[in-house]
């Protein structure tokens, strides 16, 4: 017997769960999704998620906050089954949570209880995880802590972006939303616990650690690089003789190896054509960078009339080497 769904859901990690649930067996009762957000230029912001819904018939609420008593009426009227809760954006109370008949339940990025938080797939990039997933759990008032139902997992790719990473996870998360359905619409539904011991946890990513730090090593410079991308993007400044420090994006490395020469960190060389910036435990090649007010080059192309010595790096704003 099909399953009365409810889905909480904003962001664009939940549309291809959206659409995998209006495509399945299961009835969509409605979409709750944030208000509008209108810009300082008084024009709405484009919602792909409220938009896939009102093209399917999918009725859309938009409650500035879901734990008021009229919204938890509203939520009983609709006698969901379940409800799937995926980049929503607003904590539930116990509630709104004890409103479905079967339970509540989140999609989140990652493998649980690793990367628990609001950014768990720019966490996995940025530790170097060579794997990741998605994990269907149940909603308890503690963030993230619930019983797993399913997990999904997949490599990161070499050179793999968050964004890149998300994209797939997303579509990933589709598939699992209505496989854990399945099993909860079959009574064939399993849980697992969360280990305390192996929780970590990521929380929001801030503008200012997009900032690079050369004194780490290759490896590392390479994950930030990638966690970076693409908000808030990896940033440095290019500090040569006689010019201001310019803001420039780093958006893409490779370790190279050079026994005759030493670089101390974020200090640049220019080297069979190309652009190389010391670090924590040897050297980088940049492969792709972008310079305020251009658009991404090659590092061949942005040495190309610049005279580079050994007096020019990279490093802080305010770097004094």
């Amino acid at each position: 017997m099909a399953l009365n769904v409810v889905m909480m859901a904003t962001g664009e990690f939940a549309l291809p769960s959206l659409q995998a649930l209006i495509s399945s067996g299961h009835r969509l009762r409605a979409l709750i999704t944030q208000p509008d957000r209108v810009n300082p230029r008084g024009k709405v912001h484009s919602h792909p998620v409220k938009e896939a819904a009102l093209d399917a018939g999918i009725p859309v609420l938009q409650p500035e906050l879901i734990n008021t008593e009229e919204m938890i009426g509203k939520l009983k009227a609709l006698r969901p089954d379940v409800v799937m809760v995926a980049a929503y954006g607003q904590i539930l109370k116990s509630a709104v949570i004890e409103v479905p008949r079967l339970g509540t339940f989140n999609l989140h990025g990652s493998l649980l209880p690793r990367h628990r938080g609001a950014a768990p797939v720019q966490y996995a990039v940025w530790c170097g995880d060579g794997e990741t997933g998605v994990t269907i759990f149940q909603i308890e008032p503690k963030l993230d802590a619930g019983p797993m139902l399913l997990k999904k997992a997949t490599s990161i790719e070499p050179g793999e972006t968050a964004g890149q990473l998300h994209d797939r996870l997303a579509v990933l998360g589709g598939t699992a939303v209505v496989e854990a359905l399945n099993l909860l619409e079959s009574g064939q539904a399993v849980f697992e616990n969360q280990q305390p011991e192996l929780v970590t946890q990521c929380p929001k990513i801030r503008k200012e650690q997009g900032e690079i730090d050369w004194a780490k090593n290759s490896r590392e410079i390479d994950c930030h690089l990638r966690a970076m991308q693409p908000w808030p993007n990896p940033f440095t400044f290019y500090h040569a003789p006689g010019e201001a420090p310019q803001r420039t994006l780093i958006l893409k490395v490779e370790r190279r190896e050079l026994p005759a020469k030493t670089l101390s960190p974020g200090q640049v060389l220019s080297h069979d054509q190309e652009l190389l910036v010391g670090t924590g435990d040897g050297m980088v090649a940049v492969l792709q960078i972008q310079p305020a007010g251009k658009k991404p080059m090659s590092g061949t192309d942005f040495l190309r009339g610049r005279s580079v010595t050994s007096a020019c790096r990279f490093g802080p704003e305010a770097d004094s080497e």
